[in-house]
This record gives structure tokens, sequence and C-alpha cells, in this order.
């Protein structure tokens, strides 16, 4: 099962949804990713990685870290405040700077 929690600003209308599962993957024989989504129970067993969604809370950013060769900082702006898109709850905005992220349930798959 997958939750999915929608974030939005308390002072713009930034919102961003998020995944708790991210994107799990596996290699084919010429190395190239395959991504293995929920139900797909069969593919989900082959996975050795998964790509999940981060921000940078500084810029904006919002890019892909593997799990096979973390990041700890933004692409973008070099900047080390990134988090990943599903611990957002509580977190500054990173669009206004002066709002915060508040966090609801949103799908189940």
């Amino acid at each position: 099962m997958s939750m999915e929690l929608i974030f939005t600003c308390d002072a713009c209308s930034f919102t961003l949804s998020s995944w708790d599962d991210g994107n799990p993957y596996y290699l084919d024989s010429n190395a190239k990713k395959h991504y293995a989504y929920h139900p797909h129970h069969d593919k989900l067993e082959k996975c050795i990685g998964n790509d999940s969604p981060y921000i940078c809370l500084s810029c904006g950013e919002q890019f892909m870290v593997d799990s096979r060769s973390p990041v700890d900082h933004c692409p973008k702006c070099s900047a080390v405040d990134i988090v990943s898109t599903f611990e957002l709850d509580g977190k500054n905005c990173p669009v206004c700077k002066r709002g915060h992220l508040t966090s609801a349930m949103g799908g189940i798959s």
C-alpha cells in the first residue's frame, strides 16, 4: 500500500503532492533503470534502488535522489537545505519563504 500527502503553504498558493514509496527501480541487463510501482509486486521484488523526489528549501528546485548515489546538496544552487518531498510538514515554504508547509492526507493506492 502506498500513501500520498499533499503539502500546502499557509502563506501562498504553493502546493506539492508526494507519495511515500518514491520510485523503486531495478536494472535490466544493459543497466537501464525500470520503475516498478505499486501494485506490481512481481516487479517490486527485483528492485535494488529508489529514486526519491527531493526539493531544495533555498531555491525551490525539485529533483530526484537515487538511493544508490545519494546527494547532500541541491544540483541547481548547491545549498545543503534539501529534503525529501514526503518530509515537508512544518518546513519553511521554498517559494514564498514566509509560510510553512502543512500536510493533509491525499490518496491511498
